[in-house]
């Protein structure tokens, strides 16, 4: 029996198979890559149909497509010289992809496509540009993949940085750009606050933003793919409307600036504790862009005097146009605050009352 029947006897047998249920079916007989191979084949002849998203593939015998959500795909393979964003929303205007949109979600999925699609036209120097929108019964998600720089080395290079952990960090605090001349650095920002998900991944670093439980993840990327992936994820049944996310980050909504972010202090823990005036600094660099700053101690245990004096005595005397304020502290972290600053730790001009 050859290794095509072999398969599909293992989806008649299981309704549902991935890879790795086929590899550990053959017990290492066959490499992933061997498998993956003859798998794509027998979807090109129709033997098996493919579900699931792009990182949770599936796959069912062609009788049981009722086992696959009914999904519209678009996709395109293009060169980036001359590439422009309209162009391509309008070809995915014309498709199915927007039949039955509610306007709320029509309008977070043009804006955070362009932003993310423009990303990838300006910065990445890539030769082509892979493009994969699909819209399920539940949920409307895109894909951008680039084989080019790769968004975190870029940043770390332009900006001087130690690491693409640092870019990540700096990432998720807004007006990272490393094209200031051109771009505001609010695309990247914006398109992970209004998703439900929100991954980047490039070459050996991944970026998970959770925000359907309000979660944020470093990580390997074990695909280490050349250049940035961007996969963004939103229900068709969200009640999120754009203007409110930019809203929540403007501290006037008269002038409607971004000038106000968050930022989570347990990302810039990784493995340690909060001590040192150089690890407040870190957090701090490039805050000074936001005139209203809200620092997030959530699974934060404890700071020490050093790391909390730079933040709220050193770096508010030296910046007193800017308003720092903190939420989700235990009772550690507010009384060293308390110390350095001199006042209730409940003092309204810093504290906010945990979620």
């Amino acid at each position: 029996m050859n290794l095509k029947q072999e398969i599909i006897n293992l989806a008649t047998n299981n309704e549902i198979i991935r890879t790795i249920d086929v590899l550990n079916h053959f017990n290492g007989k066959y490499s992933r890559g061997w498998i993956s191979a003859v798998i794509n084949k027998l979807v090109k002849e129709n033997k098996l149909l493919k579900g699931g998203s792009t990182k949770d593939s599936f796959y069912v015998l062609p009788e049981r497509k009722d086992l696959i959500e009914v999904s519209v795909v678009y996709k395109k393979k293009i060169i980036r010289e001359g590439l422009e964003e309209h162009v391509i929303l309008g070809e995915i205007n014309q498709t199915d992809l927007y039949l039955n949109l509610r306007d709320n979600v029509k309008s977070i999925f043009n804006y955070t496509f362009s932003e993310m699609l423009n990303n990838a036209i300006d910065h990445s120097l890539s030769k082509d540009v892979f493009i994969e929108v699909k819209k399920t019964d539940k949920y409307l998600e895109f894909l951008v993949e680039d084989y080019g720089v790769g968004v975190f080395r870029n940043i770390k290079k332009k900006k001087n940085l130690l690491s693409e952990l640092e870019a990540m960090q700096d990432l998720l605090k807004g007006k990272t750009t490393t094209q200031p001349q051109a771009h505001s650095g609010e695309g990247i920002f914006f398109t992970s606050k209004i998703s439900d998900t929100f991954t980047l991944e490039s070459f050996d670093c991944q970026l998970v933003i959770d925000n359907e439980i309000d979660d944020i993840f470093f990580g390997e990327n074990y695909k280490k793919n050349k250049g940035t992936r961007v996969i963004f994820k939103i229900a068709l049944s969200t009640k999120k409307h754009l203007v409110d996310i930019f809203k929540k980050y403007q501290s006037n909504q008269e002038t409607m600036a971004f000038d106000k972010t968050e930022v989570k202090i347990k990302l810039f823990f990784m493995g340690t504790v909060h001590i040192s005036r150089s690890q407040a600094r870190r957090v701090l660099s490039g805050l000074d862009k936001f005139k209203y700053i809200i620092l997030d101690f959530d699974k934060v245990p404890m700071i020490g005097q050093g790391f909390a004096d730079e933040i709220f005595r050193v770096y508010k005397i030296k910046h007193p146009e800017i308003n720092i304020k903190f939420i989700n502290a235990n009772e550690a972290v507010k009384f060293m605050i308390d110390r350095v600053e001199g006042s209730n730790p409940r003092n309204q001009d810093y504290f906010i009352e945990e979620k």
